[in-house]
């Protein structure tokens, strides 16, 4: 096969013109949310996964079906939120930072997923960051114990 100058002009010009957005994006991982059909704070979470580029799908969940739901997956009452996700084998409870996730699957430790317990005002989806409160998300362990893995003062 004998390439040509304007052969390989062209195979030149079409790779170029993928490479610019190649490592501009973030990875797109799938999110599965269940949520409370009655909680708005739902919707404006999965709105900011949205924004960081997660591909989020979403199913309402009721009352005790979403609590047996956390439970069964590892998710302790004292760690529970209004919303449960999982991305990539790990469950994602509340309302975590999109930082946060990414950190989680980036590093895989050992473990059931993420949660912020309650629904701290200023958390994503919970209010402006400038005026949050202080909160902890923490690292459920697949033994069911707990760890800080990341913490925000208070605005």
């Amino acid at each position: 096969m004998i390439l040509t100058r304007r052969a390989m002009m062209a195979s030149a010009a079409c790779f170029a013109a993928t490479v610019p957005t190649a490592g501009l994006s973030k990875s797109s991982p799938a999110i599965h949310v269940l949520q409370d059909p009655n909680c708005g704070c739902c919707t404006a979470w999965i709105e900011i996964l949205k924004e960081d580029g997660f591909t989020v799908t979403s199913e309402r969940s009721f009352g005790t079906l979403l609590i047996q739901h956390k439970l069964e997956n590892g998710i302790h009452q004292d760690m529970a939120s209004c919303h449960t996700g999982e991305v990539e084998g790990y469950m994602i409870e509340g309302h975590v930072p999109t930082a946060d996730i990414r950190r989680l699957l980036s590093e895989r430790p050992d473990a059931v997923g993420l949660a912020v317990p309650g629904m701290p005002y200023g958390s994503p989806g919970m209010g402006p960051a400038d005026e949050r409160e202080a909160y902890y998300v923490f690292l459920i362990r697949k033994g069911g114990s707990t760890e800080i893995f990341s913490s925000y003062e208070a605005a």
